[in-house]
């Protein structure tokens, strides 16, 4: 009986202790981060820095399409920052008044390239072999919200294939959905971001790069949504992304410089 008595000071003793660690530990908060997903490798990478550089932060990401995820945004989506593959879709919520004043910044560019298969015995050199024979599925973004989608577009009708080439197209969700059909060699060919391409060497070939002259420039914009409830943490991410460290991280992953 001694022995128990004994025991309940020090048990008590350790129960308070713990309370003060509990209710001294900062809450865990959190900032949602929408972005194109050709960004998901780097922005994933800049994610766990921010976490580093601050404790009790989690960063949340949203990969998709930059068109929907534009609507998303539209539609309430509790957002903080939203980094785009294209001006069209920054552009569609900013003239919204949804994002924050002042913070849209261009922090990256990219390019555009035929790929095929690592498998494909196909023989390509050109933008010009999509006509050849042999060449049946060709697989882009959907244009209509994807803006992967909308430079293969742009590039296809400059160099004057859309029409000889259309009813081989096959159109992705997004431009990582078309990188997996090319590296499982569902489709004889692609038109992906060259950072894509990159990312998986030995399932996809680069076979040419487009023309910059053919298609729009592939400028990423990044903001912060006016609704979100986090603005100073969002400032902080926006502000990693266009650091030294962040602009470091991007070129790694073949992403290009924008002034």
């Amino acid at each position: 009986m001694k022995k128990y008595l004994l025991c309940a000071p020090l048990l008590f003793f350790f129960l308070v202790i713990l309370d003060i660690n509990l209710s001294s530990a900062e809450p865990v908060k959190e900032i949602t981060v929408s972005a194109a997903i050709s960004l998901r490798n780097v922005f994933e990478e800049i994610g766990k820095i921010f976490e580093e550089k601050h404790p009790w932060t989690k960063v949340r990401f949203n990969f998709g399409a930059s068109g929907d995820l534009a609507r998303q945004i539209e539609a309430g989506a509790p957002v903080d920052v939203f980094a785009s593959a294209a001006q069209k879709d920054m552009d569609d919520i900013d003239r919204k008044g949804l994002i924050t004043l002042g913070t849209r910044v261009n922090f990256a560019g990219n390019s555009v390239v035929l790929v095929k298969s690592g498998m494909s015995q196909i023989r390509m050199e050109l933008f010009e072999d999509l006509r050849k024979a042999e060449v049946k599925k060709i697989v882009i973004g959907n244009p209509k919200s994807v803006p992967a989608g909308r430079y293969a577009e742009e590039v296809l009708k400059y160099l004057n294939l859309w029409e000889v080439v259309k009813e081989k197209l096959v159109f992705a969700e997004h431009v990582r959905q078309a990188l997996d059909y090319v590296a499982r060699n569902e489709v004889d060919a692609g038109i992906v971001y060259s950072t894509d391409a990159m990312i998986r060497p030995k399932e996809v070939r680069i076979v040419t790069k487009a023309p910059d002259k053919s298609h729009q420039p592939i400028v990423y914009p990044i903001g912060i949504v006016k609704g979100s409830k986090n603005q100073s943490l969002a400032k902080e991410f926006t502000a990693l992304v266009l650091s030294t460290e962040g602009k470091n991280l991007l070129n790694k992953y073949g992403f290009e410089t924008v002034k």
